[in-house]
């Protein structure tokens, strides 16, 4: 199989230090893997950690994978990206999503509401703040008088988590790539096709919209273990109302896991996940992962990206063995 780019995202669900996951990323630059992302959930601070990052390597992309657009200020963002382009020049991207009811309200008390609005807004401040321009800006969402960063104007591209068609579209009108999740390879083309129509109703070239995607990926030691992992994680993201549409067509028996889990018995939920619905969404082993990389390119996805999953907390060997798996596919 002719070597393509691929990406990775670091495992910050799994309690690893920062150290290691930087240890990580060097190994991932040597191995030839294109990008590496960080994403947010209760783990790592994104942009502490991809600072390090950016400070021990050379050639790697790196970026978000998310940053929600309900816990920081469009400014705030914006000084953290142009630092880091300032570290590392025409190496980062800006990975922006809406996250989810459960971060941006529980956990962060603060209010969900319409967030394709609040991304809208959210992401045009972003861009013209990286650009330089100062922020006069009263809006539904935010509001920023006489910003103007410090820094020199950064070029970050942004690419925009989604997942619904609503959010699909606007990737298609304001985002330099669609970062998809949860999609199965069938999936790639019609979600494809609402990205092209909305960037051509924007009077935009739909060939300057990118297609990235992210799926779970394990090529350790242990994967039954790992298969086990990933049924949680399965489950736990097809319980969240803003992430389930993903798993309808995946997901035979989704009316009853959901009925399971709303009852409260979690246990007989996560019994119900079949291992097909699990295998849809993610690769279990070396060859599995080789081939749905390819599957994904063949779809019409411009970068796979492998989310790399330990067989347990803490697992620090069955994400280098998945980088390690990688290296063979990776193009240099």
């Amino acid at each position: 199989m002719a070597k393509s780019p691929v990406a990775i995202t670091m495992p910050v669900e799994d309690g690893l230090p920062i150290g290691w996951l930087t240890d990580l990323v060097v190994n991932a630059e040597q191995a030839g893997i294109d990008t590496a992302l960080v994403g947010e959930v209760a783990g790592p601070e994104v942009f502490a950690t991809l600072g390090a990052m950016a400070a021990r390597t050379e050639r790697i992309r790196l970026g978000s994978g998310i940053v929600a657009a309900y816990t920081r200020s469009p400014a705030l963002t914006a000084m953290g990206f142009a630092t880091l382009a300032s570290l590392a020049p025409g190496r980062i991207v800006a990975g922006i999503g809406a996250s989810s009811p459960i971060v941006v309200g529980r956990w962060h008390g603060g209010d969900f509401e319409q967030p394709l609005a609040t991304v809208r807004e959210f992401t045009s401040l972003l861009r013209a703040a990286l650009a330089g321009e100062k922020l006069n800006h009263d809006g539904p969402r935010f509001r920023s008088k006489g910003f103007r960063l410090d820094l020199p104007p950064a070029d970050v591209p942004i690419w925009l988590g989604a997942i619904n068609p609503r959010m699909l579209a606007l990737a298609g009108e304001i985002a330099d790539a669609v970062f998809m999740t949860w999609c199965p390879p069938a999936e790639v083309a019609p979600k494809r096709e609402i990205v092209e129509a909305a960037a051509a109703n924007s009077g935009r070239d739909a060939a300057d919209v990118s297609t990235v995607l992210s799926f779970w990926a394990y090529a350790g030691p242990d994967p039954e273990q790992a298969l086990e992992r990933m049924r949680r994680q399965v489950l736990a993201y097809a319980m969240v109302p803003t992430h389930q549409p993903a798993f309808v067509e995946t997901f035979d028996n989704l009316p009853e896991v959901a009925a399971a889990w709303q009852d409260g018995d979690r246990a007989k939920a996560l019994s119900l996940v079949p291992d097909e619905a699990v295998l849809a969404q993610c690769a279990l082993g070396p060859d599995m992962l080789a081939d749905r990389i390819a599957t994904y390119r063949a779809a019409g996805a411009d970068l796979p990206i492998v989310l790399l999953t330990g067989a347990h907390i803490g697992d620090d060997i069955g994400p280098q063995a998945t980088v390690d798996a990688l290296s063979n596919i990776a193009a240099p």
